[in-house]
């Protein structure tokens, strides 16, 4: 495999493994809905249903990452309706190319994400077997799922990375808890909290590109999860900010993000030992050794 094509290519992650995969020289082109400066593109628009033919026909594996960020805005109807639909209709446009392309890419990896889970898997240790939850989020990513697993019909190897709590620098989930003056827990604090650094998560999708041995769901998360307060506390004391203990009620952050501050009060515990058994290593096992890296500078 030397023709990589992926979605969602210029997020955070997209970016990340991009720069991973041209490393190890492998060519990288985005599919997107325009031309990307410095970057080999094909170009699609989902909305209305239209990809280049030729993308198929060029790429030997495929990286879909392609959906609408779930916590940048307000979960209106609207919003939610984008949120699912970013993800379905992608999967269900790639889908159509794929089963008429004469030439198909023979691996297909996808992200999702552990709130396949529910919003609050208390503190039970969550893993690729246990049951779906049944809120938003979790159908969100049921039907997701469900639209990427048709590609395994088209005999092309299929994975799905459920991916956690991503941790960066450059913004996510770090850069909201530490954007206000002094950093504090949310709500008890005690919910807990699946990581996984940036680098871990860009390299196990390289892992998944090149072990041709793996297949279907793994979650992509660090081995030793966190609570919120102690990845709050510990984040202020990487970062250098002043941390108090006294959380942020969740009936404020109900009134502040509505339907969406579930995402932040519950919390999920999630295994990563089938990804481990499979043969990935994590460079970050734990939580103050990743927060001093992404804070190095």
């Amino acid at each position: 495999m030397q023709n990589i094509l992926i979605t969602g290519g210029s997020g955070l992650v997209g970016q990340q493994i991009t720069e991973l995969l041209e490393k190890k020289d492998y060519q990288v082109a985005w599919l997107s809905r325009s031309a990307q400066s410095g970057q080999n593109t094909f170009l699609w628009n989902i909305e209305k249903g239209e990809i280049d033919p030729e993308a198929m026909e060029w790429a030997d594996a495929i990286i879909h990452l392609a959906g609408a960020g779930v916590a940048e805005k307000r979960w209106t109807p609207e919003r939610k309706r984008l949120i699912l639909e970013s993800r379905t209709q992608s999967s269900q446009l790639l889908f159509k190319a794929l089963e008429s392309a004469e030439n198909r890419p023979n691996t297909f990896i996808s992200a999702s994400a552990v709130g396949y889970y529910g919003f609050n898997t208390g503190t039970s240790l969550v893993d690729e077997t246990s049951a779906a939850g049944s809120d938003f989020l979790a159908e969100v990513v049921k039907a997701w799922e469900n639209e990427v697993k048709k590609m395994e019909s088209l005999d092309i190897r299929t994975v799905l990375l459920r991916i956690g709590i991503v941790l960066d620098a450059e913004g996510g989930a770090l850069g909201e808890m530490l954007k206000p003056p002094v950093a504090a827990p949310l709500g008890s604090g005690d919910q807990w909290m699946s990581w996984i650094h940036i680098e871990d998560l860009a390299r196990m999708f390289v892992f998944a590109l090149e072990k041709t041995t793996l297949q279907g769901v793994y979650n992509a998360v660090a081995p030793n999860p966190a609570t919120n307060q102690q990845l709050t506390q510990e984040a202020a004391h990487a970062k250098g900010k002043t941390y108090i203990g006294i959380g942020v009620p969740g009936f404020a952050l109900k009134l502040v993000l509505g339907e969406m501050a579930a995402i932040v009060l519950g919390g999920n515990r999630v295994s990563c030992q089938k990804i481990q058994k499979a043969g990935f290593q994590f460079e970050f096992y734990e939580l103050s050794a990743a927060l001093k890296d992404i804070f190095r500078n």
